[in-house]
């Protein structure tokens, strides 16, 4: 039974390239409503995943879910795709060229000139109008092409690398309209190597390595669970912090000093039911000033995975 929470669902894909497997049994489930983030290192699959949801291509084996039913060529209309490979015609003018997407979306020229007209207004484009793209910056190209996928209003949007040719200010420029885009109701899908961006903006994630996927769920979710019960104290003092703890409740890491008298610890406690009794020993011995869950980085766990780290080991032999 499909989950109507669910705008999206991809059961059980394969595909293959002569001899190269793109995709090996791959599933997921994009909430509604979401950004969701499609990661993984080069060659992994993803951009092959993010053909086949478009029906540019085909799986070879399995099935894609839209909105609750098996994907009809029609539903690519409620899809907006920014491919990582950008097109555009060098030699046309920006606006007419905007005007020439959006009419193959479906909107008359009256309406996509409205809509282009407010969008370049919003990204303070609005004298590239006349000018040729040839004449564009890498960066520049890429704002008017985000514009024309998202100009349809479709449901579900996908970028690849949509971050690829930004510097900072225009990157965060981009993520504030991928937050506002699903806060009006869009879902978003991106496939990015940028792992400070996934945490800044996806609600949920997948990590394909090797034509698998080997990680999903909710960014929050992911992060704790690899979390592995790490702590990080600081106090005040000379003595042993841990003096009153037995020695099963926790283990230490390691240990550092910020000052002469300011001292830190990372420990690891496998039952959590013992942090309350933990801090009240720590307490006692020394001067406490924080005692905080050290959650790993995105970066780290996409490390762990990508590199044959235990974690996507762990995986594969269960």
């Amino acid at each position: 039974m499909v989950n109507d929470m669910n705008i999206l669902r991809v059961e059980n894909v394969s595909k293959s390239f002569v001899a190269h497997k793109a995709l090996d049994n791959v599933s997921l489930e994009v909430p509604r409503g979401s950004v969701y983030g499609l990661l993984g290192p080069n060659g992994a699959g993803k951009t092959t995943l993010l053909r086949i949801i478009n029906r540019i291509t085909a799986p070879d084996t399995g099935r894609v879910l839209f909105d609750g039913h098996e994907m009809l060529p029609s539903d690519v209309f409620k899809i907006g795709y920014l491919p990582e490979e950008r097109g555009l015609y060098r030699k046309m003018k920006v606006g007419e060229q905007a005007i020439f997407f959006a009419r193959l979306r479906g909107l008359s020229r009256a309406e996509a000139v409205q809509r282009l007209k407010t969008w370049f207004r919003r990204f303070g484009i609005e004298s590239w109008w006349n000018r040729k793209v040839e004449d564009l910056s890498k960066g520049m190209a890429q704002k008017v092409q985000f514009i024309v996928t998202v100009l349809h209003e479709p449901q579900l949007l996908i970028f690849d690398e949509p971050f690829s040719g930004f510097d900072p200010v225009n990157a965060d420029l981009l993520k504030s309209e991928i937050l506002s885009l699903r806060d009006k109701g869009a879902t978003v899908i991106f496939s990015t190597h940028n792992m400070s961006s996934v945490e800044q903006i996806c609600d949920h994630i997948t990590l394909i390595d090797r034509s698998h996927n080997v990680l999903s769920g909710s960014v929050d979710e992911v992060r704790r669970r690899h979390g592995d019960n790490h702590f990080r104290i600081e106090y005040i003092g000379d003595g042993d912090p841990l003096g009153r703890v037995p020695l099963s409740l926790c283990t230490v890491i390691e240990r550092g000093s910020l000052s002469p008298e300011r001292h830190t610890m990372k420990i690891r406690i496998p039952d959590k039911r013992d942090i309350k009794t933990i801090i009240a020993a720590v307490n006692e011995a020394v001067e406490l000033r924080s005692f905080e869950e050290t959650i790993p980085a995105m970066n780290d766990i996409f490390l762990l995975y990508t590199r044959g780290g235990a974690g996507s080991e762990m995986l594969r032999t269960e």
